[in-house]
């Protein structure tokens, strides 16, 4: 299981942050819109006090943001926090897991039924369905009427991982909200905004639901620091426009690139991150490029992966040609 493990901060201790590109986080290359640091020393002096035990302002600058009701929203510390207090709370529950799948449903879930993500004509009826829409090991998308049409024809629960949504042109599952009960989908501010330090994800769902899980939740789920960085990042349109317009530009970009790497068969994407099979040696490209600080994630042996292969973040231009001369190296000589 440990190439299935949790990122975990700095990958080697003697290393400035800065002098390595992760590419095995799927993180905004511009990181938090530049209010979110003026935000945050404001909101320092507010730690003496205790949060509110469910944010107001924050629950409905998300609602207005993702076009939902504020009492459609559960906060916590992020989708992988509120994925296992799920797993926890329908223990009872059989699952089906759509994979391939990130690493935290594998854990959360561990003796799940699995399914091929792309096979919607097998995925289960009955019982709770967990998938991601992208998928957050190749960054494909469902095209959002295939995946409205399989919601509105079925009634069991459907857990929807949206987490990577905002780098795509596909619209949010809850959208269907009104139209289809047990239906729940995950959103995070960490990836699109970058503030996965920070921890701040939701639930969005069925009021009623959300209210009784609401009240066996810990308190304070939120603290005043992510609160004052999430709304600053939400207040930031044109930092989110103009995140969207580079991810874009750049995935373009790469991908005109990949032919010249015979070596490499890459997935076409819709995220901020590329899945590339090869035919062997996933684990010695990830440790050559590591050596030369740059991070890949090794996806090798994961649930729905045939054969060999490796994800990739889509970063900023110089970070994505410093990628690539060193995999025409590794390959080309």
């Amino acid at each position: 299981m440990s190439e299935l493990a949790f990122p975990s901060g700095f990958p080697n201790e003697d290393w400035d942050w800065r002098e390595y590109s992760d590419l095995s986080l799927n993180v905004n290359p511009l990181g938090p819109p530049p209010g979110v640091r003026t935000a945050i020393k404001r909101a320092i002096d507010r730690v003496i006090v205790y949060p509110e035990r469910s944010p107001k302002a924050l629950k409905e600058a998300l609602a207005a943001t993702w076009g939902v009701r504020a009492d459609q929203i559960l906060l916590g510390k992020g989708v992988t926090e509120i994925v296992y207090f799920l797993a926890r709370e329908w223990e009872r529950e059989p699952v089906t897991l759509a994979v391939p799948a990130p690493p935290e449903f594998l854990y959360a879930y561990p003796y799940a039924q699995r399914v091929l993500w792309s096979e919607l004509k097998r995925w289960p009826r009955e019982n709770l369905l967990v998938l991601a829409q992208p998928n957050q090991v190749t960054g494909q998308t469902i095209p959002f009427e295939r995946l409205r049409n399989w919601l509105l024809e079925s009634r069991n629960p459907v857990l929807i991982d949206e987490s990577f949504l905002d780098f795509t042109d596909q619209p949010s599952a809850a959208t269907l909200l009104e139209l289809r009960p047990n239906l729940f989908v995950l959103r995070t501010l960490s990836a699109f905004y970058g503030i996965p330090g920070l921890r701040l994800g939701a639930l969005i769902g069925p009021p009623g639901v959300l209210e009784k899980l609401e009240e066996r939740r810990a308190p304070w789920g939120v603290d005043v620091i992510a609160e004052a960085a999430a709304l600053a990042c939400l207040a930031d349109a044109e930092h989110a426009e103009r995140s969207r317009r580079l991810i874009c530009e750049e995935r373009a970009w790469l991908w005109s690139q990949f032919p010249s790497i015979p070596a490499l068969t890459v997935l076409r994407s819709q995220a901020n991150y590329y899945l590339a099979y090869l035919a062997s040696g996933a684990a010695e490209l990830c440790e050559w490029c590591y050596r030369r600080k740059v991070i890949l994630r090794n996806t090798t042996g994961w649930p729905g992966i045939e054969g060999e292969a490796v994800r990739f973040a889509i970063r900023t231009r110089p970070e994505n040609q410093r990628l690539l001369a060193l995999l025409r190296e590794y390959f080309c000589g």
